[in-house]
């Protein structure tokens, strides 16, 4: 693919980089492998909490050009994806997206999770994670009929997410359609080639992800750092999506979900089509929802000082483990400690647990998730 340039490291595995790693420099970005590419995590002029708030209160820009591309085209595409990923295609149309996972069919484990656009029943594209986006194109590319076409297209468009009160004024400013509906999407032209607008992200706040060709990322990037300028808004790392994320108790592959993770535990029920004859994990998980799952996904809200992180033991009052936190963070919005993690079913909502924090027991109330109360579907 070479429209994502590798880091040469001798013997060490190489990074790829997305076609705005000179920005980042420039901006002085704080750069690490996020999913085998080197991305920004803060910038110089922000850090994690100055754009998280900026975010949360006016505007930031993202680029998160890592994430896969996967276009499936040919008679029958949305059939042939909705019998392969867990929620049901049928429930929308050309123009809007939805949120799915794609599950191992013998344990029901999630692979990956990813957005699905339908453009067309002939036409269907997915944005999954980076790291797993060669797997999850492989597997559909095996289980393809013939005619149907999947393709790969990892560096074929950029993505920049707009996300925040302000998002609508930032892409008016460059003359682009805003105010459409939550999870859908508009093909518009923009210097010449093919630009989608999504009202889709992962802050959970009001934002947009733009889906540019690869090689105008630059000129869309510095066109929408300038416009959110009269709003103070903040050019935003991985950092900020993080604790974004966290705050909402958004699924993050690899800590909330995982081939061990079904959507079950992780409480993503409502993300399977339980009523489809077909797709991938039908009846693993079918299975573990009629049995009852060992584990289930729950929020966890620090009551004194600290901060949990994943791979934390949360203990009962009887001093025994009773799951384990997935993600951890300082919530920049509530000033306190906040974690996601896989609690034993027993323990209920509101109940007081321990998170063993460097050698001693943090008290923490659960919760369901979200933490804070955002624009995500006005």
């Amino acid at each position: 693919m070479s429209g994502a340039p590798v880091v040469e490291a001798g013997n060490e595995p190489v990074l790829r980089r997305t076609p705005l790693y000179e920005r980042h420099r420039a901006l002085g970005a704080k750069l690490a492998d996020f999913g085998g590419w080197e991305m920004p995590i803060e910038y110089a002029a922000g850090g994690v909490l100055k754009e998280h708030e900026a975010v949360r209160e006016r505007v930031g820009v993202f680029d998160v050009s890592h994430l896969g591309k996967i276009e499936i085209r040919g008679a029958g595409a949305v059939d042939f994806v909705n019998q392969c990923l867990t929620n049901d295609l049928n429930r929308i149309g050309p123009g809007q997206a939805q949120y799915t996972l794609c599950c191992d069919p013998d344990t029901g484990g999630v692979v990956d999770d990813l957005i699905a656009y339908v453009r067309a029943e002939d036409d269907v594209l997915l944005v999954p994670n980076a790291a797993n986006c060669a797997e999850v194109a492989a597997r559909l590319a095996a289980h393809a009929p013939a005619g149907l076409e999947v393709s790969d297209r990892h560096d074929g468009y950029g993505v920049i997410a707009v996300q925040g009160t302000r998002s609508d004024e930032t892409l008016a400013a460059l003359g682009l359609p805003a105010g459409h509906e939550y999870m859908s999407f508009v093909d518009v032209i923009w210097q010449g080639l093919p630009l989608i607008v999504c009202r889709t992200g992962y802050t959970g706040e009001r934002g947009y992800e733009l889906l540019p060709a690869w090689e105008v990322t630059p000129a869309l990037w510095d066109r929408l750092v300038e416009a959110v300028r009269e709003w103070d808004g903040l050019p935003c790392g991985l950092g900020a999506r993080d604790t974004l994320r966290t705050e909402m108790g958004y699924a993050l592959h690899g800590h909330e979900l995982s081939p061990q993770i079904t959507p079950v535990q992780a409480r993503l029920g409502w993300a399977v089509g339980w009523k489809k004859p077909r797709f991938w994990g039908r009846e693993a998980l079918l299975a573990e929802k009629e049995a009852g799952p060992r584990r289930v996904a729950r929020g966890l809200v620090a009551l004194g000082r600290g901060v949990p992180r994943a791979g934390m033991d949360v203990v009962g009052p009887d001093g025994a483990v009773v799951g384990l936190t997935t993600s951890g963070t300082f919530s920049p919005t509530l000033k306190q400690g906040v974690a996601l993690g896989l609690l034993d079913p027993s323990v209920p909502e509101g109940a007081e647990v321990g998170v063993s924090v460097r050698g001693r027991e943090l008290p923490c109330r659960v919760v369901r998730p979200p933490f804070v109360t955002t624009t995500t579907g006005s």
